[in-house]
């Protein structure tokens, strides 16, 4: 009897022990990565399931698109053209997801004498073993470029920390199961470890427990793929440390707009195959109570692929415009300070709301793109338009009037594209483009309070996926967009393939796919941006994002710059080949 009481006893010993580590370990391992960091970290980068994130862009439209059999083989030759990836690349990917990392992340905690400290790490699947053998070839790869580094392993509490010094730079890399962690400094990471381990008195000096991260967060999905944090706290602290070295404060309420922000965060996720970023700014309300109206929709038409309204009140930045002219020797804008316009009669002369509009009817080969502003004081707009068709010195203006509408008409030289930029002016609105007869069909629907874009269903569905815009709001319609560039650009994409010689070394335009392979996997693009309690939200919808298309656009733009230069060399190379000089020589005999 005595020995099964024993044996029971051993056995609830031994189950509470077996709970209790379950426990601890759960605890460590479900901890939010916050809780790893101090509480005064400037940035912090996380990803919580890599698997997760990569199937999802596995799913997105964009990467459909990517992966339809003509655009593989269209892309075969132009991708043929590049340097051939190392197989490190693809075998470190599939290595990375035999560990299945969840919450990996990486922070830069501190910038101490302008030299930065980073950790990271991330929770790894299985046992420390199985990990080490993939890290192991990591670091195999390590030591064959940095065959010249120190390496030495330490001890701390109970974890083993392997450190590779090679100056200046520094890595220092441990296991705390199920966590691998690395940093650039060892002091780092013993507290990183500390903090993992919940050793000390510190809980309340972690990220977690810090006023403008759980503010941040506040505005994050809990789906998301992606995640960013940015405290520019100590970028704030150096522009008043360089305004107290000379001497220099700043009058109430004014300031950089570092110095009003109090956090910068971000994320993305996958929806439905599209991408949704979400981008928050901790600071005050900047304009005045104003929302954006988007009465300049009426504008728009069903064959309008762009439509932008923002609130920006040009008249605060009057002086700022005028600087920006004189440095630039622009006479226009300097026109407003010479002619007795000040901020007061803009503000006055015009509302907040700023607007651009991209038409693209299916009969023309290029778009009309127009600008509009709301009139508030006829007489005072159509003083500053006065003001800057004088001050545009050496041009030609023609100035008429149709029904109630001023119009001012700059006589342009004649060019392959025809330019004539033109301004109407009416009572309700000011409208700009390049050419009369887009503006003045425009100022025809405003005055007709035309629906046109408000009422297509391709604007309703996209415009749905966001909330209301308080300040800024932009729709583009990528499909609509894709197909008229198609239509204009693809006959001179093959004339430029028949007659230089480095365009058709570059592309088999012969493959190019056609729109619809294209356009069915685009839908549109949309942002909204709102003041929401304590800060900016920003939000975008779409095959791709907002600002993922603008850096998309600037890596086209100097891939277009270099093909542009290799195609220049091509045409010089071809057109000075060596002049064969006729030079006397025997006549061949004849062929038998």
């Amino acid at each position: 009897m005595r020995r099964i009481l024993l044996l029971i006893l051993a056995l609830d010993v031994a189950a509470f022990a077996g709970w209790y580590y379950w426990y601890v370990t759960q605890q460590m391992s479900s901890a939010p990565v916050s809780a790893l960091l101090p509480g005064d970290t400037i940035f912090l980068a996380h990803m919580p399931d890599f698997n997760q994130t990569r199937d999802g862009w596995h799913h997105s439209d964009i990467y459909q698109l990517y992966r339809e059999p003509a655009v593989q083989d269209f892309l075969r030759k132009p991708l043929g053209n590049l340097p051939t990836p190392k197989a490190f690349g693809a075998q470190t990917l599939r290595e990375v997801e035999q560990l299945d990392p969840k919450h990996a992340f990486i922070a830069l905690t501190s910038i101490d004498n302008n030299n930065p400290k980073f950790v990271g790490g991330f929770r790894f699947r299985g046992s420390q073993e199985e990990a080490e053998r993939v890290i192991r070839r990591w670091r195999s790869t390590l030591s064959e470029q940095t065959p010249t580094a120190k390496r030495e392993k330490l001890q701390y509490q109970h974890h083993e920390i392997e450190l590779v010094t090679a100056a200046p730079f520094t890595l220092a890399t441990t296991y705390d199961p199920p966590w691998f962690f690395a940093a650039t400094d060892v002091t780092e990471l013993k507290a990183l470890l500390d903090r993992a381990d919940h050793r000390g008195n510190n809980s309340k000096g972690v990220l977690d427990k810090d006023d403008a991260y759980r503010i941040a967060i506040s505005h994050r999905p809990s789906n998301y793929a992606v995640f960013f944090y940015l405290q520019p706290k100590i970028f704030s602290d150096r522009i008043a440390a360089m305004r107290a070295a000379v001497r220099s404060s700043p009058t109430p309420g004014e300031g950089t707009m570092v110095e009003k922000m109090r956090c910068v965060a971000g994320s993305m996720r996958f929806d439905n195959g599209k991408i949704h970023d979400v981008f928050f700014i901790g600071m005050p309300k900047l304009e005045r109570e104003a929302n954006l109206n988007r009465s300049s929709m009426s504008l728009g038409t069903k064959e309008t692929f762009f439509y932008l309204s923002i609130l920006l009140n040009l008249g605060e930045k009057i002086d700022t415009l005028n600087q920006a002219a004189a440095f630039a020797g622009t006479k226009v804008l300097q026109a407003l300070g010479t002619s007795a316009i000040t901020a007061d009669d803009w503000r006055a002369a015009f509302g907040l709301e700023l607007a651009s509009l991209g038409n693209w009817p299916s009969s023309a080969h290029w778009p009309s793109l127009l600008v509009t502003l709301p009139v508030t004081d006829a007489a005072k707009a159509a003083k500053i338009t006065d003001a800057l068709v004088r001050g545009d010195e050496g041009a030609t203006w023609m100035q008429t009037e149709k029904e109630g509408v001023r119009y001012f008409t700059k006589q342009s030289a004649a060019s392959l594209v025809a330019i004539s930029p033109t301004i109407a002016v009416s009572n309700r609105i000011l409208i700009a483009g390049l050419d009369p007869v887009s503006v003045e069909e425009a100022m025809k629907h405003s005055q007709a309070g035309s629906a046109g874009l408000s009422d297509s269903q391709t604007y309703k569905t996209a415009e749905r996926l966001l909330p209301a815009p308080t300040n800024f709001f932009a729709y583009i319609d990528t499909a609509l967009l894709y197909s008229r560039l198609d239509a204009s650009l693809r006959p001179m994409l093959l004339m430029a393939a028949a007659f230089v010689p480095a365009v058709a070394g570059s592309v088999d335009t012969t493959k190019l796919p056609s729109s619809e392979v294209i356009t069915k996997h685009l839908s549109p693009i949309v942002s909204s941006q709102r003041y929401d309690h304590d800060g900016y939200v920003a939000e975008s919808v779409g095959p791709i994002t907002l600002d993922q298309s603008a850096i998309a656009i600037a890596i086209l733009s100097s891939l277009g710059t270099a093909a542009r230069q290799k195609a220049g060399a091509g045409i010089t190379g071809w057109g000075n080949q060596p002049t064969i000089t006729p030079q006397a020589t025997a006549s061949p005999s004849p062929t038998p």
